[in-house]
């Protein structure tokens, strides 16, 4: 099973130094609002690709006032152990070791895979298509870590052909080569894209769960099979708007409700929560199957936004699982459902100071 033995922050957010020894097993985190529990997810979500579960800049990481810079510590289990450094100095960008070795960020991928669920991502389906997008990538991440090494490729050539856009180059030579990369890079995330959708639908039919399906439908602007005519066909347009409007970075991710047949963006605010917990436990579910263990899930504060008799089937559908969740929530009773089957921590803010007990 993968999950986190140890964890230590230092200077990070609300947290000067912070110590937790986890078993493979739910990790329940209560205390008061502003007490630092979002903060100990979200150094969790830096031990995957990317910036985090609030896509923060790394200086504002740093504990304030001292803004000395922050680092994250931890042990990961996954068959052998990991030991994970990452951290910034002040005014300096972000790092990682990997068992004392330097190591680029989608490494990390491959060591564990890391799935959260937000407050923030309550309006998922209400507002624009960058989140959806965002949201789809990090499912799709989590089957195929080569997906960031794409984006991230695909993103560069973006930006060089959006340049010259911008600048009004017209020389089609200029445009050749890097539309040749979009199209490769472009590719290869179009189809990360629709296994991941392929996999979640997989994992949603006939599964004993109490939440609702979701069928989801991946939009792109644009039919053209081949990206690199695409590019081509689509410069004077481009050239007009001084960007690319047409490739994978456009795409908008809908959902149905099925048993209801109603798009997410329809549904109350409480079935669109329920609709986020259906894909994150599915997501789990095909991460399990795939993998032969669960990834390693953060839930803030979703428990209280749940009835009882919804909580405890999540509770149970985790421990079925036999994923390690952190939750977190301000009361310890939202927990109660868990029973033994979970370590339990209090986060307390003292003097400014987040305290573990």
């Amino acid at each position: 099973m993968s999950h986190l033995s140890t964890l230590t922050l230092s200077h990070f957010r609300s947290h000067r130094r912070s110590e937790f020894d986890a078993a493979a097993r739910p990790v329940a985190i209560s205390g008061p609002n502003g007490a630092g529990k979002t903060n100990v997810l979200e150094a969790i979500s830096l031990l995957s690709p990317g910036r985090g579960l609030r896509r923060a800049a790394s200086e504002d990481l740093s504990r304030r006032p001292e803004a000395l810079g922050w680092k994250i510590t931890a042990t990961i289990e996954a068959g052998p152990s990991h030991d994970i450094e990452t951290w910034a100095e002040a005014g300096s960008a972000r790092q990682l070791r990997i068992d004392g070795k330097v190591a680029p960020q989608f490494t990390l991928g491959r060591l564990a895979r890391v799935l959260w669920l937000v407050p923030a991502m309550d309006r998922l389906w209400l507002e624009g298509a960058e989140g959806r997008r965002r949201f789809l990538d990090r499912m799709t991440l989590s089957f195929e870590p080569g997906h960031a090494e794409a984006t991230l490729a695909y993103d560069k050539a973006m930006r060089e052909r959006n340049r010259l856009l911008k600048d009004d180059v017209r020389d089609p030579h200029w445009y050749t080569a890097l539309e040749a990369q979009m199209a490769t890079h472009g590719a290869s995330i179009r189809a990360n894209r629709r296994a991941a959708l392929g996999r979640l639908a997989a994992a949603q039919d006939g599964a004993g769960t109490a939440f609702p399906t979701a069928d989801l439908t991946l939009v792109e602007p644009e039919d053209a099979p081949d990206l690199t005519e695409a590019y081509a066909h689509g410069r004077v347009a481009d050239l007009r708007a001084g960007r690319t409007l047409l490739g994978p970075h456009r795409a908008d991710l809908e959902a149905t409700y099925r048993a209801k047949e109603t798009a997410a963006a329809q549904c109350s605010t409480g079935e669109q929560k329920a609709l986020l917990i259906s894909l994150i436990l599915a997501n789990a579910r095909a991460l399990t199957e795939d993998l032969g263990h669960p990834p390693i899930l953060l839930l803030d504060e979703v428990a209280a936004h749940l009835d009882p008799d919804r909580r405890a089937a999540l509770y149970d559908e985790i421990c079925a699982l036999g994923a390690q969740a952190w939750l977190t929530g301000t009361e310890p009773q939202l927990f109660e459902a868990l029973g033994n089957r979970a370590t339990y921590l209090e986060v307390h803010e003292v003097g400014g100071l987040s305290r573990v007990t």
